[in-house]
């Protein structure tokens, strides 16, 4: 009987303490190709602290610098939380060490650093990819069958997509998301990207030809946006419209209207549950009697949470350049290009007073 044999595991280096480096943690460890190999923090202390709070395996080791983890010959990528104002110097530097970076979004403050940062990818022949969890969960890609079928979706018309977390006044006054010098793109980079990155998927990833601000926004005293809404268009009359807010009640949804069938899901960002996902479809509704075919769940299980799901597509990625000698996939920095392109033109927009904002040739 043949022996199957598998890669080693890519090693994996937490460059940062962030909150959201303890769920990325625990998918390394649940991802079957990656393997927590380090973690770094600023002090010695914090990331000993760190490591021992996520019960980190004595095999990981500790760095009490960035500068630390960057020269550790036994790492072979980095997943960078840190805030997005520093995300242009350590991501530079990473892929000037030669690390495969996992970006956490939004993966710069606009699209001139965030160009940088894949140049550098490029000259070092290192992969990116930024951390929306949700595009690599298994409903995506049934997401994206109903969507692009042309007998039962139709042509899409027009998406709304939101993503909204009512803040406690110690997060609106203190997280770094809401200081302008760590996190200054505010709810738009956080939230919004995700909105943004639901509207694009549903087009396919083409650009919107013109990008607005809706009236409303709500800027803190330092002019970090708390809350916004904006609209976008296409040349061939496609529309969407996304929503993103600190202020409001929680909201993660997907509306799609196509000329054939609609399609809602109500937790895309993050799942109700960790092993199974749904959303509904509605197809052939009439006109005087619209209910004549009524929407129908679909639900779709997966193994591995979302993040343990990205992890592993990234590790294989790094993998097929280790082991095989492959490319970087450019389709990843690709739509984080483009991503945040759409969160620099709402940004533009909101600074001009709602002014349009054309996307032509950027």
């Amino acid at each position: 009987m043949a022996t199957v044999t598998t890669d080693t595991p890519i090693r994996i280096g937490v460059m940062g303490c962030a909150e959201i480096a303890r769920e990325v943690s625990r998918a390394i460890h649940l991802a079957p190709n990656a393997t927590l190999a380090a973690v770094a923090s600023r002090s010695l202390e914090k990331a000993k602290t760190f490591a021992t709070a996520n019960g980190y395996q004595q095999s990981v080791k500790i760095h009490g610098s960035y500068e630390s983890i960057l020269e550790d010959s036994e790492v072979d990528a980095l997943y960078i939380p840190l805030p997005t104002s520093l995300h242009v110097e350590w991501a530079i530097r990473a892929a000037e060490s030669g690390k495969h970076i996992l970006l956490e979004k939004p993966v710069a403050m606009n699209v001139a650093e965030f160009d940088k940062i894949v140049a550098a990818c490029e000259k070092n022949g290192v992969q990116i990819m930024d951390g929306t969890m949700w595009a690599h969960h298994p409903r995506t890609a049934k997401l994206k069958e109903f969507l692009f079928d042309s007998d039962r979706f139709g042509q899409l018309k027009n998406i709304h997509s939101s993503f909204s977390l009512a803040g406690d006044e110690d997060f609106l006054k203190n997280d770094i998301r809401v200081n302008p010098n760590l996190d200054g793109l505010g709810a738009l980079g956080d939230l919004g990207w995700y909105a943004i990155r639901a509207a694009l998927f549903a087009n396919n990833f083409q650009l919107p030809k013109i990008v607005a601000a809706s009236p409303g926004t709500v800027l803190n005293k330092s002019g970090v946006i708390l809350s916004c809404g904006a609209s976008l268009s296409w040349e061939d009359g496609r529309t969407a419209s996304i929503y993103c807010s600190f202020l409001a009640n929680v909201a993660m949804e997907i509306t799609a209207v196509g000329t054939k069938g609609t399609l809602c899901v109500q937790d895309f960002v993050i799942p109700f549950e960790e092993t199974q996902a749904s959303f509904t479809t509605c197809m052939k509704s009439g006109f005087n009697d619209p209910w004549v075919s009524r929407p129908r769940e679909h639900t779709v299980k997966t193994e591995i949470p979302q993040e343990a799901c990205m992890v592993r597509e990234f590790a294989r990625l790094v993998g097929e350049i280790k082991n095989k000698g492959a490319e970087p996939d450019g389709f990843w920095p690709n739509i984080s290009r483009k991503t945040q392109l759409v969160v620099d033109a709402i940004k533009e927009s909101v600074d001009k007073n709602c002014q349009q904002i054309s996307l032509s040739g950027r």
